[in-house]
Parts: structure tokens; C-alpha cells; sequence
């Protein structure tokens, strides 16, 4: 039911001026707040409908604020304040819907609208005029009062905020922003962000700056046309840890939201390829819609499973570095995520999280994926990252693989040398690991670098410290890597090949272009 257009009074008379003693300026900004509160709470039972079906099967279409920043939601910070408010009282809300009957058969189907309508006529705003599900609680606002009362009593509190319990607060963090490279320079966004916000370069990190707590640049037009992702530091140094080299071919095997998969592009500088598989329709599109957004031209989206790829088809003969950002707990960003919010939290506070059942799951599939990531025959560089700060989904899953990862040719490099922590100590060779922890003002994340070790060469470093192998190309067939060798010998009396004609005879001995 859409909310009433009131009468305009067309008189220009003395009683226009005032009616009912107020000012007609006061009664059309009182009319907009209840439109502005009729659509803010429709739109934030869209992303708590989405929000909790997501947790109750555990597969989340996204983070709380990754479904509110959504493009279709257009009063964010409205809906952002109703869902999570809703969240927080959702157990009360619960219990007095159910004890006094309102929630019946007829607003089943409206469950979450009537829940957050509820949230804001008896714990927010207090009254409402427009819409059915605002006249619904209106109607039964005695009612409902009198449930909570009683609910009250029963639990010998004295207020509603005793009823709540203790819910993990955010601890305030700087605001990490990555310039995009392939739109705009670092020098251009920090001279226009100047002009509202101090911005720092971080030390570590290229094109990442740092902005106080709490900025919220989420309107920003830096933003929305995509010269600059909100995207934390420890999310950014995963891709800079694969350090994939333009012109490379690349997979991002667990693609969206697309934060890190854009991040390659621009470290690639748009050139070479990058394949971005995600099995999620519905997230596959919020991977499409993050491409666009950042104007990368050198991305292929692939809507399937990363494991279904034949590592030795032909298709992907040339792929020299995967990275593998899989499913996990997402137990390092569940306060960033608001997580905490979620029934399933209070749930898994109940048990032991690390050893959960739904953690061994996902650690055996981690373990499949990295192993199908490494048989890829060409690949030099994999990355394995998770936002999880379980052992069983990080140092388990490495030291698992390991064995096969060595019988491969591949060792463990060290991303970040400088960074000071490391893997947890459970098997040698964990001080390559990198983890990163809330107590840095971080996110908790960790990353393992794989690299092939190089066939009859030393290895050389790259600029971040990590090690890469030095090798042929993947596509030089046998004679064409002779006839190089052979130019090199020739001092004299031979011309040798230009680089065009050779770059030719290479593709030509492949038979196609990726």
C-alpha cells in the first residue's frame, strides 16, 4: 500500500499560514520523514529477508552492509540503521509477535516487513500512518506493549536493553580506500579527497589510502563511478601477494564480490586475461556489476564451479597464476560483516566455532580446491587466502596439501617479508604464512603463497618479497625455444629474429589467442 499524497492547501490567505499551529513547511517536512520511513522499511525487510535466509542455509548472497550497499537500495543510510537495529531486538521481536497472535497466517509471507515495522513503531519512530503493516502494528501497539511487559517480568528486568544481551561491538578501524589504477591515478584521488578528508598512503600496500574511522564515503562519486573501492588492506594484499605480471592469464577461482578479482586487473594494468569463476547466480551478478563498475575490459566471468575446470584442457594451457580466495567461516571479518548480529552467531557461540562441523566442512573443501588450483600445469604463482582466523581452515589446510603442493615442484614463498605476523607454529615451515589480526586494526585474513620452484635456474625476487621461478613461456613450443637459443649464440653472421616476427612464430605454435 503506498503511502497517502495529502492535500495540498492552495490558499494564499492569512489561514494558510498556520493550521492546527503549524506551519505548513513543518507539516511537508513531517509528510516526507513518513514517506522517507514507508520506503526505508520496506527496503530494509528486502536485505533482512535476504540477510537471514542466507545465515539459516549459511549461504550468504553477502555481508549485512555488502546487501545494503547494494545498487538497488537507494536510501542506504536509512535501511542500514533499520536492519541492524531489527537484528539487535530481533529475539524480542520475535517473542512478542508470536505470544500475541499478530504474526498470523496472512503476514507469513510479509514476516520480515512486519518485523521491521514493528522494530520501528515500538522501539524506533512510535507511530506510523501510512502503509497496511504500518496500520497493522498501530492497530495492536497495546497489545504488543503488553507482551513486552510481560516478557519483562518473567525475566525479572527492569528494561528492555536488559533483554538484550551482549552484542560484539565494532571496534573503530581506519578507513582503507584502494584507488583503481585502471581510471585514475593515486595523486588525482588524494587531491580531491583533500578537499573533505585528510588521506595518507599506506606504507606497505601500493595505491591503498587511509582515512580516519568511521568516514563513510559510500556516496562518494569517487565511489559510485569506481576510481576507488572501499576495500580493506588486509582484502588488498592478497592479490598484490600473487603479483600476477600484465599480459599474464590468470583465474580467480572464487570470484565475487569482485573486489580482489578488479584488484589483479589493475595490477595487470587491463592487460593479459583473468577468468573469475563464481557457482552463485545471484552473486555472479554482483561480480559482473563490481567489473563494470571498475572499467576492467580483461575479465571473463564464468557462472560454475571452479572444481569443474579440467586443469588440463587445453582452454587453460596457458594459465600461469590462480588465486584461491574459497568459502570460509568468515570468522576474521564476522564483526566488519556484523555477523554478530546474526541468529547463527549466538548459535555457534554455543559450541566450540573452530571445531564446528560446519568448519571441517569447509576446511575439506578448501583442501580440494587448493589441490585442484595447484595441478594446473602451467601455473607458477598460487595464492590460498581465507578471511577466517580458524587453524582448521588455515595452517590445516597448507600443511595438507603440502605434500602434493612439493611432489608438484612448488614451495611456500614469503608475502610481505616485513609483515611481522606469521602462520601459527604447527609445522615447520609456517613462518611463510601471513596472518593478519583486528588487534593490527585489521580485518582478520590469511595468505599462503605457493610458487613453482624453476627448472634448472635460481629463483629471483620479486618487488614484495615473495619468490618467483624463473621459466619459459608456456607457449614456446620446443623448437621455437631452440631457435632463441641459437640467435643468442650467434654474435655474427646471422640476423637474428626481431621481436615482432618471434612473438608471431609463438602465437602461431599455439594455434590461438586466449
Amino acid at each position: 500500500m503506498p503511502p497517502p499524497q495529502h492535500p495540498k492547501n492552495r490558499s494564499r490567505g492569512p489561514a494558510a499560514t498556520v493550521r492546527n499551529g503549524r506551519p505548513p513547511r513543518r507539516m511537508a517536512s513531517r509528510d516526507a520523514a513518513e514517506r522517507a520511513a514507508f520506503f526505508a522499511r520496506r527496503e530494509a525487510a528486502a536485505v533482512l529477508r535476504r540477510a537471514l535466509r542466507g545465515d539459516a542455509t549459511r549461504r550468504a548472497a553477502g555481508s549485512i552492509k555488502s546487501l545494503v550497499y547494494s545498487p538497488t537500495v537507494r536510501n542506504k543510510r536509512a535501511t542500514f540503521a533499520l536492519v541492524c537495529q531489527t537484528l539487535k531486538y530481533l529475539p524480542i521481536l520475535k517473542e512478542i509477535l508470536g505470544s500475541s497472535g499478530v504474526l498470523n497466517s496472512k503476514w507469513k509471507k510479509q514476516e520480515e516487513l512486519v518485523i521491521v515495522t514493528a522494530y520501528d513503531i515500538l522501539f524506533g519512530q512510535g507511530t506510523a500512518v501510512s502503509g497496511s503493516a504500518e496500520q497493522l502494528i498501530m492497530t495492536h501497539k497495546d497489545t504488543l506493549s503488553g507482551a513486552l511487559d510481560r516478557i519483562c517480568a518473567k525475566k525479572k528486568v527492569s528494561s528492555v536493553e536488559d533483554l538484550l544481551g551482549n552484542k560484539t561491538p565494532v571496534k573503530p578501524k581506519p578507513r582503507f580506500l584502494r584507488v583503481n589504477t585502471l581510471k585514475t591515478t593515486t595523486e588525482s584521488v588524494v587531491e580531491e579527497l583533500s578537499k573533505i578528508h585528510m588521506a595518507a598512503k599506506d606504507d606497505m600496500v601500493p595505491d591503498m589510502l587511509v582515512l580516519p574511522p568511521g568516514t563513510d564515503l559510500h556516496s562518494h562519486p569517487l565511489v559510485t563511478n569506481g576510481k576507488v573501492f572501499l576495500q580493506g588492506k588486509a582484502s588488498c594484499m592478497v592479490a598484490v601477494a600473487l603479483c600476477p605480471k600484465p599480459g599474464w592469464k590468470v583465474i580467480d577461482a572464487c570470484a565475487a564480490p569482485g573486489n580482489k578479482t578488479v584488484h589483479l586487473a589493475a595490477l595487470m594494468n587491463g592487460q593479459g586475461g583473468i577468468i573469475a569463476c563464481e557457482l552463485n547466480k545471484e552473486r555472479a551478478n554482483t561480480l559482473q556489476h563490481t567489473i563494470s563498475r571498475s572499467g576492467a575490459n580483461n575479465i571473463q566471468t564464468v557462472n560454475g564451479d571452479f572444481l569443474g575446470i579440467d586443469s588440463n584442457d587445453p582452454s587453460y594451457a596457458e594459465v600461469r597464476a590462480i588465486l584461491l580466495d574459497p568459502s570460509c567461516s568468515g570468522s576474521g571479518i564476522s564483526t566488519e560483516r556484523l555477523d554478530y548480529l546474526l541468529p547463527s552467531h549466538s548459535r555457534d557461540d554455543q559450541d566450540d566455532a573452530s571445531t564446528s562441523s560446519r568448519v571441517l566442512k569447509l576446511s575439506a573443501f578448501q583442501k580440494k580446491a587448493l589441490s585442484h588450483a595447484l595441478s594446473f600445469p602451467s601455473v607458477e604463482r598460487v595464492v590460498y587466502s581465507t578471511c577466517s582466523i580458524h587453524q582448521a581452515e588455515n595452517e590445516d589446510v597448507v600443511n595438507a596439501v603440502l605434500p602434493l603442493a612439493t611432489s608438484l615442484g612448488f614451495e611456500l614463498a614469503t608475502p610481505f617479508p616485513q609483515w611481522h605476523r606469521r602462520g601459527l607454529p604447527v609445522f615447520e615451515g609456517s613462518e611463510h604464512l601471513l596472518r593478519t589480526d583486528p588487534e593490527d586494526g585489521l580485518e582478520g585474513f590469511f595468505i599462503s603463497l605457493f610458487v613453482r620452484k624453476a627448472a634448472g635456474g635460481d629463483a629471483e625476487p620479486n618487488e614484495d618479497g615473495t619468490v618467483e621461478a624463473r621459466r619459459k613461456e608456456p607457449s614456446e613450443d620446443v623448437a621455437v625455444v631452440a631457435r632463441r637459443k641459437q640467435a643468442r649464440r650467434r654474435r655474427s653472421g646471422v640476423r637474428a629474429f626481431s621481436s615482432l616476427r618471434l612473438s608471431r612464430m609463438i602465437l602461431c605454435s599455439n594455434g590461438r589467442f586466449w
